[in-house]
């Protein structure tokens, strides 16, 4: 074995020690390895990714070096890799475009805290990705939930506490929903590697032994993630949550939280139960249809609301809708087209959250719409960055959002009894984030009179007044340029990926 195969179960172990690390340390200095080791980990994730690549091939590394049942593993591909990477690089450019409101909004006491979740969230996200043990997927999960309810509620004020409450109830009905999946699938199989699990399920599935009892096992599964993704109608939780939390926190957790559990749930639907059994089942036409709802419904949500993060945050309805739709088309087109969205949708909706918090800056901090105009021009590059990202939402060329919904087009085209519904929900969905999305960039760039500016006590702010939140613009606006003009490697890494996935 190289050394370089050792790395994933690193990244998973550092991450996890980090965060007691940080509990002990004050602020400044949790921040410090916060990044570094963020930083680490994205390094050391691009090393694995590279050595997939070219060995051509998956491994299973074993912890402890005993197989199972007695011992634990992971598995290594390159699309597992490859979301590690993206997730590394996006949680570091979502903790720099945040630094100013955390130590403006936490508490000095509180801000080593904050690092403790954000690390135990990394953690439990890589966890996900790598992990070949069911279980151990359940126990992360787990983590993730209590971590992410942490980085909601840590201003703590009323509607945190609310958004975080509403949060908590949610995730633990998913979670017993999973719990009651993961039970039943292990009396049936007597396992819970996923490799072994798949073995079993699919001597069964040819048998015809258990149908039923399989069939409820899946669908407790998958409406169980559904519910901690925020699908529709699932969603109550996510628009104060998003709303009302840190800046890092609503970027974090609309672009990485519910990508990690849709993650899981693909490797259950091809590494657990098998995706030929899963099309069969005709669950993924219960995720087609709650996924076309959450497509259409997120959109007329966002158009209603009055406060710019709120309407980011119903958007990530409908973009969490679209996901579903791809894995609903039952094909593996679609599955590609629903990963290529997890990535895009990452990068866009962290930019947009981002970016939003720039033009609210240059709005005496009002997040009303009334307030916003001409906030463009006060704010040059966030309001660059948050066109690029409504560009990109809306589905215009040049910008990752279009590549996603041309995969979904060619994905439905392959579902020929699907196609007419995915087509029309496609446009109608487009057309609803037009109307909500370009309202906003014409208002930021309407001008309003200098007069006014100064009544209302806004400002101009340059792009060095906050360096790293800057930089985080430069570089979300740069990848999204990259997923939308250099599709086709990352499509093709992608196909690859899935290829060896089962």
């Amino acid at each position: 074995m190289q050394f370089v195969q050792n790395f994933p179960f690193i990244t998973i172990i550092l991450s996890l020690f980090s965060g007691p690390l940080s509990s002990i340390l004050d602020g400044k200095k949790a921040k410090k390895i916060n990044l570094a080791v963020i930083t680490v980990i994205a390094l050391m994730s691009c090393a694995v990714l590279g050595f997939v690549i070219r060995s051509g091939a998956p491994y299973v590394y074993m912890m402890g070096h005993f197989p199972a049942p007695w011992g634990n593993e992971i598995r290594v591909g390159v699309l597992e890799a490859s979301m590690a990477v993206i997730f590394c690089i996006i949680m570091l450019l979502c903790m720099l475009g945040g630094v100013y409101e955390r130590e403006e909004e936490l508490e000095e006491t509180k801000q080593n805290l904050y690092y403790v979740m954000v690390n135990l969230l990394l953690c439990s996200l890589l966890a996900l990705i790598y992990t070949n043990d069911l279980f151990t997927a359940y126990v992360f999960v787990e983590i993730n939930t209590i971590s992410a309810c942490g980085l909601i509620m840590i201003r703590q004020n009323g509607r945190t506490l609310e958004a975080a409450t509403r949060y908590m109830i949610m995730s633990l009905l998913g979670s017993g929903l999973l719990l009651l999946g993961i039970c039943f699938l292990y009396d049936l199989t007597g396992h819970l590697l996923m490799s072994n699990i798949q073995e079993q399920v699919a001597i069964l599935h040819q048998t015809g032994m258990y149908n039923i009892p399989l069939l409820v096992s899946l669908g407790l599964m998958s409406v169980g993630l559904a519910i901690k993704s925020a699908l529709f109608p699932f969603h109550s939780w996510l628009p104060d949550a998003y709303g009302y939390s840190t800046l890092s926190s609503a970027a974090i957790l609309s672009s990485l939280v519910s990508k990690g559990y849709i993650f899981l749930l693909a490797k259950i639907f091809y590494r657990v139960v098998g995706f030929d059994m899963v099309r069969d089942s005709k669950v993924v036409n219960v995720l087609f249809v709650f996924g076309i709802a959450g497509m259409i419904m997120g959109s007329v949500s966002a158009i209603q609301e009055n406060n710019i993060r709120r309407m980011i945050a119903y958007s990530s309805v409908a973009q969490i809708g679209y996901i579903y739709m791809g894995f609903g088309l039952g094909t593996t087109a679609g599955v590609i087209a629903s990963i290529y969205h997890i990535v895009s949708h990452a990068a866009t909706k962290s930019l947009l959250f981002v970016a939003a918090s720039g033009i609210t800056d240059a709005s005496g901090d009002s997040t009303r719409f009334q307030d916003l105009t001409g906030a463009g021009y006060r704010n040059k590059l966030a309001g660059v960055a948050f066109t690029v990202g409504s560009l990109s939402m809306v589905g215009i060329p040049m910008f990752s959002g279009f590549i996603s919904k041309l995969l979904f087009a060619q994905a439905g085209m392959e579902s020929s009894h699907k196609l007419l519904l995915t087509l029309i929900a496609l446009a109608i969905s487009t057309i609803l984030n037009a109307l909500y999305f370009m309202k906003t960039v014409i208002r930021i760039y309407t001008p309003v009179s200098r007069a006014a500016i100064r009544k209302k006590g806004f400002r101009n702010i340059t792009m060095k007044e906050n360096k790293q939140k800057s930089a985080a613009l430069v570089c979300f606006i740069i990848l999204n340029l990259i997923l939308g003009l250099c599709s086709e490697p990352i499509i093709a890494l992608f196909r690859s990926g899935l290829e060896m996935f089962s």
